[in-house]
C-alpha cells in the first residue's frame, strides 16, 4: 500500500511570535531590503530581522522622513514595493512625507508603523494615534494587525494593494503586544502583480482615431513602467513617428537623444512645447495623471472637455473621468498597454504629422541652448561637464528647488529608472533618495542634486551612506536662499525680501565630518576638475556649488523678475 505524500499545507506550522512571522512573510513577499529607524513599539520585528539578517537587510536611517524617501526612491527605482519602519507617533509623523510623496508619484511601498498596546487604545496612551484617520488620504489602504494569525493574509493584501492598479503605499499599523502573540499559522505565497489590460476593441479605436489625427502628441508618464514596456513604447512611437513628450519628473521613460523626444512638461517648461500642447488635435496619454504641474495649473486642457481628442489610458479606473472627460478612455496599464501598442500595424506611407514630429523635436534642440547665466559660476557648464562626464545609466536623484530647472532643462535622460524625483515637490528627499540608491545599486555612479534649503533637511543621511558604505555624489547648489519661494516673492511682492534669506554652514567641511569627500566650488573653472576628484574619491563626495541668487532660474534673473514686477504694479496703480 502506497503511502500518500505529506502536503505542507496539512501539517500544523510551527509556534511563532508576531515579530516573527512578519518579517518571515517580508522575506516571502521576496523582500530583501527594509528602511527605518527602530523604536521601542516593534522590538519583537527587530529581534526577528536579527534572525533572518542574512536573508533580509534593515538599513537604519538617521530620520523618519529620510527612512520613508528611501523606501519610497527603492520602490521607483526597482518597481518592487519599498519597505519603511517606524515607530508610533512622531515615527509615523515624520514618514509622513514619504508616504504622500509615494501617493503622488504612484510608487508601491509599504509602511510598518509600531503601535500602543491593543489594552491602551482609545485612552491616548504614549504616543497613540488612529494611523486609519492619519493616512487614511495619503494610502491605498491602510489597517492595523490585531491579531498575530493574520499577519500572513493581511501582508499579503498590503502586497498586492501597493502593486495592483496604479501602484502606491499601503500602511500596516502593528501593535506592539500584537508581536509577541505566539500563534500556529502558515505562510502566504509570494504576491503576484494584478495589471489591467486594454482591450482589442480600445486599441482598435486608438489606431483609428491617431491616424485620422493631424498633430498628435503622445504623452507618457505615472508609475508601473518596466524596461520592456519602455521598449514597446519606443518602437510604437517610431511606427507611427509621434512627438514624445513626458509629465513632471518622469523623464527617464523615453530616451531625450531620440529623434522624437520633443521634451518635459514640467516646471520652467519649454514655452514652444506649451504652445505645441495647446494646438495638438490628438492627446495619447499613457500612464500619467495629467495633474496640476503637467498640464500647467490645468492651463493646456480645457475642462471638463478638451478642445484636443483626448485619448486617456491609465490603471485606475477612477482616475480615468476624474478631471478631464476623455473621447477614448482605456483602463490599463503602461505594460500591458504599451506591449498592445507595439503590436499595433504600422500606418502605410507617409504620415499626415511628419513635419509636425520634426518641428517639435527642433523646438527641444533649440530649448537646449543655454543662455546667460549670472555670477562667477556657470551652471549651464556645470551641466555640459556632467554630460560629457557621467555614465549612461548614472541615477539622478533630484530634490526639490529652482535649482532642478537646469535638470529638467538641460540634462538628456537616456537610460530608462534615471531619475528619482518627487512629483509631490518634496523637499529634503535627494540625498536619502541618493542614499537608497547607491546603497540598492552599488554598481552605478549616483548623483544628487539638492538646494541648500532641501539639503540641510535630510543632510544627516550621509551618516547612513557612510555607514553602510554608499557612495552617492552629492552636489549642493547653494544660493543661500529658499529660491523657489524668493522668485515668487519677488513677482508677488519686488523688493519686499521676508523668510526666504539663509544662513549657511560649510557644507563641504559638513560632509568631511562624516569622513566624506567634501569641496566648495565657486568658479566654473573649478568645477571639473572637483567632479574628477570627487568621483574618484571611493567614497561619499559632496560638492558645495556657490551659486548667486541672481541666477534664479535657466531663463532669467532675480532682477529681472523685480523689475517686471515693480513695473506691472507701476502699471496697475499698484
Amino acid at each position: 500500500m502506497m503511502t500518500k505524500p505529506t502536503d505542507s499545507r496539512e501539517t500544523a506550522p510551527p509556534l511563532r511570535d508576531g515579530g516573527r512571522i512578519l518579517v518571515d512573510a517580508l522575506v516571502g513577499h521576496g523582500v530583501e531590503m527594509a528602511f527605518g529607524v527602530p523604536g521601542e513599539s516593534y522590538l519583537s520585528v527587530l529581534d526577528a530581522f536579527y534572525e533572518r539578517r542574512n536573508a533580509l537587510r534593515l538599513i537604519v536611517c538617521r530620520h523618519e522622513a529620510g527612512a520613508a524617501n528611501m523606501a519610497e526612491a527603492y520602490g521607483k527605482l526597482t518597481g518592487r514595493p519599498g519597505v519603511c519602519f517606524v515607530t508610533r507617533g512622531p515615527g509615523a509623523c515624520h514618514a509622513a512625507i514619504g508616504l504622500h510623496t509615494a501617493f503622488q508619484d504612484s510608487t508601491p511601498l509599504v509602511l510598518f508603523v509600531g503601535q500602543v498596546r491593543r489594552d491602551t487604545q482609545e485612552r491616548e496612551a504614549f504616543q497613540e494615534i488612529d494611523y486609519r484617520r492619519m493616512f487614511g488620504q495619503m494610502a491605498k489602504w491602510v489597517a492595523q494587525i490585531d491579531d498575530a494569525a493574520r499577519i500572513p493574509e493581511m501582508v499579503s493584501h498590503a502586497f498586492y494593494t501597493a502593486m495592483a492598479g496604479r501602484p502606491g503605499p499601503v500602511v500596516l499599523a502593528i501593535p506592539e503586544d500584537m508581536q509577541r502573540d505566539l500563534v500556529s499559522i502558515a505562510d502566504a505565497d509570494c504576491y503576484k502583480v494584478v495589471r489591467p489590460h486594454p482591450g482589442e476593441a480600445d486599441m482598435a479605436a486608438l489606431r483609428e482615431r491617431l491616424l485620422a489625427a493631424e498633430r498628435p502628441l503622445l504623452l507618457l508618464g505615472g508609475g508601473g513602467w518596466n524596461a520592456q514596456a519602455v521598449a514597446d513604447i519606443k518602437t510604437f512611437a517610431e511606427a507611427f513617428d509621434l512627438p514624445v513628450t513626458v509629465s513632471f519628473r518622469c523623464g527617464d521613460l523615453f530616451d531625450n537623444r531620440h529623434p522624437n523626444y520633443v521634451g518635459d512638461l514640467g516646471t520652467g517648461v519649454n514655452p514652444s512645447l506649451v504652445r505645441r500642447v495647446k494646438e495638438a488635435d490628438l492627446l495619447l496619454v499613457a500612464g500619467a495623471r495629467l495633474g496640476e504641474v503637467t498640464t500647467q495649473n490645468y492651463s493646456l486642457i480645457a475642462l471638463p472637455r478638451p478642445r484636443q481628442q483626448l485619448i486617456h489610458v491609465h490603471a485606475a479606473a477612477e482616475e480615468l473621468g476624474r478631471v478631464f472627460q476623455a473621447d477614448l478612455p482605456i483602463n490599463a496599464a503602461p505594460i500591458p498597454f504599451a506591449a498592445a501598442a507595439a503590436s499595433l500595424p504600422a500606418p502605410e506611407g507617409a504620415l499626415p504629422w511628419a513635419a509636425w514630429t520634426r518641428a517639435a523635436a527642433a523646438d527641444y534642440a533649440a530649448n537646449l541652448v543655454p543662455g546667460p547665466c549670472p555670477g562667477a559660476l556657470d551652471m549651464n557648464e556645470v551641466m555640459r561637464v556632467l554630460a560629457r562626464r557621467l555614465p549612461e545609466d548614472a541615477v539622478i536623484a533630484n530634490d526639490a528647488g529652482n535649482f532642478a530647472g537646469w535638470l529638467q532643462r538641460y540634462h538628456q535622460y537616456r537610460r530608462f529608472k534615471s531619475l528619482l524625483g518627487p512629483t509631490s515637490g518634496a523637499m529634503g528627499y535627494g540625498v536619502p533618495a541618493a542614499v537608497a540608491a547607491a546603497i540598492a545599486a552599488p554598481e552605478r555612479v549616483t548623483v544628487c542634486f539638492a538646494g541648500d534649503g532641501g539639503f540641510l533637511m535630510a543632510g544627516q543621511e550621509i551618516a547612513t551612506a557612510m555607514h553602510y558604505g554608499a557612495k552617492p555624489l552629492i552636489l549642493v547648489v547653494n544660493n543661500g536662499s529658499y529660491g523657489t519661494i524668493r522668485m515668487h516673492q519677488e513677482r508677488d511682492f519686488p523688493g519686499r525680501v521676508s523668510g526666504t534669506e539663509l544662513h549657511n554652514p560649510d557644507f563641504a567641511a559638513y560632509a568631511r565630518s562624516f569622513g566624506a569627500h567634501g569641496e566648495v566650488v565657486e568658479k566654473t573653472a573649478d568645477f571639473a576638475p572637483a567632479l574628477e576628484r570627487a568621483l574618484g574619491a571611493g567614497r561619499l563626495a559632496l560638492l558645495d556649488l556657490r551659486l548667486d541668487l541672481e541666477a534664479i532660474t535657466t531663463r532669467t534673473s532675480l532682477s529681472d523678475i523685480r523689475a517686471a514686477a515693480l513695473k506691472r504694479h507701476a502699471g496697475s496703480g499698484g
